[in-house]
């Protein structure tokens, strides 16, 4: 959605450490407890990045300010259990921490000295293992799937072996990473010809080996689906109904409210997935964040409209408040088998020199637990307050409401949007209905104007404040930004089935956007008619942005003059660019306009903020 057309300007700001009400003595976040959460219950973090951190200088300390070694500062808060990757050879000179198996190693060895447990994710490639890439090491990449099957064996079996040797087995493991789409591409990659049969014999092998190692090891299977029961249905049906894969304890899930859906869809996910496969569920990677600014020169995938779509406050308070609600979730799955959860690199905050890939800077540095000089934020009290059972319960209320900033063409109706963020005294937020004074203004000259209403909440309503601001173009594109219906309603859609809406940051400029991909090749049109306009000139623009690649994408504008074109060009996730044509001739009051793509494979990106406008 435009930035100008619906932005929330917070009415009062809550300085670090002065939001404070029944919460512990040094804690300035209030964090309800969760009755009757099992003491056993997994609070975890995964500190893979630590050691890199320590490295290049980084220090940690508590929030008085005292220097602390960053696990002992986690244990104090109520951390119990931390988190691992490992990849099979990675380069120092890729970034990213380069997390060997030894350098895992010496981590269990100072979690375990702490009382501490560890989890083990195994990635089973040389560096980042997620669902866009998971390639083979370079050791098996000539290896048929047979040869894999058994070096996935033998590489784990001894990796767990040095660990026994050295009197420090992890409580758990997990056999692959966000395995949504296989791993050890191309061979493991789904969809596949065979329904995942190779991908299951990987999986197979890595779960024989732990269990050959100890039985006690507790199993993992992880994929990135926390808020889309669908595709968690379709992964874990194929691996254990179709491939016979059955023999692990836990099934884990990424969700991060801000790409994987709400609340409401993660609580139904892990309700129905421990029910239909009688297994243990956990969130084994998580975040919020706690400011919308930015430490240094790269781009952080979390900003103010991750946070609108995430529903808590960019905050210590509202980072704490999120933190609770999945724990919260979790002690609520049937049985007892929501067991817990982990914060993903909660410490990596922007060191120099520590990004995830060379020459990069941090993008994850809003999105930690310590604030740019490695001070621990409030929002750490977290994982002990929600088992202190002597802390009162209290319900948060309306706090404020945003205002609201509209656009509208001269002499056209506005047309204000129907809801308005909310924030509340623990800044988890809502959109609400709002009423309207007068509900679609007219205003005949650009300008600014004051526009009010009123939201309700627990039946007291509250008063909302905005402007409109009047200019002289009026965009005819219907559903361009994508943010009221979140649908392609208005838009014709020809070709291949690989059009969508998403509503996730990064990939859109708001909340919404059209979104394409696909495994196999693909083309698609998207386009509107416009008919009755004005004789005259016209603008048409889209803002995009994707992995690139395509043969063909271009932006159009056809008229009974011609059709003009201009190229677009992505250049990587969430880098947005605007692409625009400009004098388009009409003479017959018609005009279509749209774009049109050829792409290969996995090709994918979004699109937004179609504009389409006479130039006076």
């Amino acid at each position: 959605m435009k930035k100008s057309m619906l932005k929330g300007l917070v009415l009062s700001a809550i300085a670090a450490g002065a939001f404070a009400f029944g919460g512990t003595a040094d804690a300035a976040v209030q964090v309800n407890p969760i009755r009757n959460l099992p003491a056993d219950f997994i609070k975890g973090a995964d500190v893979s990045m630590l050691p890199e951190l320590e490295s290049l200088g980084g220090k940690f300390y508590d929030m008085d300010g005292t220097q602390m070694d960053e696990l002992a500062i986690m244990k104090k808060y109520g951390v119990n259990w931390i988190r691992l990757r490992i990849w099979n050879n990675p380069s120092h000179e890729n970034g990213g921490g380069y997390t060997t198996a030894e350098r895992a190693l010496a981590m269990t060895k100072r979690a375990h000295a702490l009382g501490m447990k560890v989890l083990i994710d195994f990635h089973y490639s040389d560096f980042w293992a997620d669902p866009g890439k998971q390639w083979a090491p370079k050791a098996w990449a000539k290896d048929d799937a047979a040869k894999v099957q058994k070096k996935v064996y033998a590489y784990t079996k001894k990796v767990l072996g040095d660990f026994k040797k050295a009197g420090a087995l992890p409580e758990m493991v997990q056999v692959g990473n966000e395995i949504t789409n296989g791993m050890i591409w191309p061979l493991g990659k789904l969809p596949s010809a065979d329904n995942g049969k190779t991908l299951a014999s990987f999986v197979q092998s890595g779960l024989k080996a732990v269990h050959d190692t100890d039985k006690g090891i507790r199993t993992m299977i992880h994929i990135d689906k926390g808020g889309d029961n669908a595709a968690s249905r379709a992964f874990y049906d194929q691996l254990i109904k179709d491939n016979g894969v059955n023999d692990f304890d836990i099934i884990g899930l990424s969700y991060y409210p801000f790409w994987h859906g709400n609340m409401d869809q993660m609580r139904a996910n892990i309700n129905d997935l421990s029910a239909r496969y009688n297994k243990d569920v956990i969130i084994v990677e998580t975040a919020f964040g706690y400011t919308n600014e930015n430490f240094d020169d790269t781009k952080n995938p979390y900003d103010a409209q991750a946070e609108h779509v995430g529903g808590f406050r960019s905050t210590p308070q509202g980072q704490a408040t999120g933190l609770r609600t999945v724990m919260q979730s979790l002690a609520d799955v049937p049985n007892g088998r929501g067991i817990g959860m982990f914060y993903w690199e909660p410490d990596w905050y922007a060191v120099p020199g520590a990004g995830a890939f060379k020459d990069q800077g941090d993008e994850w540095d809003n999105l930690v637990m310590f604030d740019n000089h490695g001070k621990a934020l409030e929002s750490w009290s977290v994982f002990k307050d929600v088992s202190n059972q002597s802390l009162p319960t209290i319900k948060p209320v309306f706090k404020e409401a945003d205002n609201v900033l509209a656009e509208a063409g001269r002499g056209v109706p506005a047309r204000l949007p129907d809801k308005t963020r909310v924030t509340y005294t623990d800044d988890h937020t809502a959109d609400l209905p709002v009423v309207w004074d007068t509900p679609s203004p007219t205003f005949d000259q650009p300008g600014t104007y004051t526009i009010k209403g009123t939201v309700t909440v627990d039946g007291v309503k509250h008063p909302v404040k905005g402007a409109v601001t009047v200019v002289n173009k009026v965009n005819l594109i219907k559903n361009g930004d994508f943010e009221s219906a979140k649908t392609l309603d208005g838009w014709t859609i020809d070709g291949d089935k690989v059009v969508d809406v998403v509503t996730k940051g990064g990939d859109a400029l708001d909340t919404s956007a059209m979104h394409y991909w696909s495994d196999k090749a693909f083309h698609f049109t998207a386009s509107q008619k416009f008919t009755g306009l004005k004789d005259g000139k016209y603008t048409v623009a889209v803002s995009t942005q994707g992995g690139g690649g395509q043969t063909k994408y271009q932006l159009f504008a056809k008229t009974a003059a011609g059709t003009q074109t201009a190229d677009i060009k992505d250049t990587k996730w969430n880098e947005w660019h605007t692409f625009e044509i400009k004098n388009v001739e009409v003479r017959d009051g018609q005009c279509t306009i749209g774009v049109t793509m050829e792409a290969a494979p996995g090709t994918w990106g979004s699109l937004d903020n179609f504009e389409f406008y006479r130039q006076e």
